[in-house]
């Protein structure tokens, strides 16, 4: 087994995280309370959706690369818990980014955004739709397991020093 991760799996790691990161603050930060009638938002949204699907094409690229890749084996904590934990926050990941694109095409198609941010449309007034609230609590969870996962990485790296930060490096495998 190797004791890294595939470099192409630990590029797409480190561009998803950059990627992920942005669309969660602009989502919440910047996109959230700017009026739908602001030209702003218009650009803002242009930015968001793009990414979001540039997005959604890397994880489809870092899953198929994860699944036929060989990788380090897992760490093992000394505690069961902790042990079944790192694998289903990693999966988490990965549904929760997936609901956000799924969700975020969902009610953008069903309220015509994409016709007033690609083309010649109206701006929707509102954007009521159930899709809606669940890609607002899929973000909300994904910020919550991306704020676990670096607080385990720190853990793993600092506290308990097995050096697993190193496996998401580029150096030879």
């Amino acid at each position: 087994m190797p004791e890294r991760y595939h470099p192409v799996l630990v590029v797409l790691h480190w561009v998803l995280a950059a990627c992920l990161i942005g669309l969660l603050f602009a989502g919440s930060i910047i996109l959230a309370p700017v009026a739908n009638d602001d030209p702003a938002k218009m650009i803002s949204f242009r930015l968001h959706m793009g990414l979001g699907l540039v997005t959604l094409l890397l994880m489809l690229l870092r899953l198929a690369v994860r699944l036929t890749t060989s990788h380090p084996p897992r760490i093992d904590t000394g505690n069961t818990l902790i042990n079944r934990l790192g694998p289903a926050t990693h999966w988490a990941l990965y549904i929760l980014a997936f609901t956000m694109a799924l969700s975020g095409m969902t009610f953008a198609r069903a309220s015509g955004l994409p016709d007033a941010v690609f083309g010649d449309g109206a701006m929707p007034a509102g954007f009521d739709h159930p899709a809606r609230l669940v890609h607002t609590i899929a973000s909300r969870l994904l910020m919550a397991l991306i704020v676990l996962h670096i607080a385990a990485a720190l853990w793993h790296q600092y506290i308990r020093g097995d050096g697993i930060m190193a496996r998401m490096g580029l150096k030879r495998r």
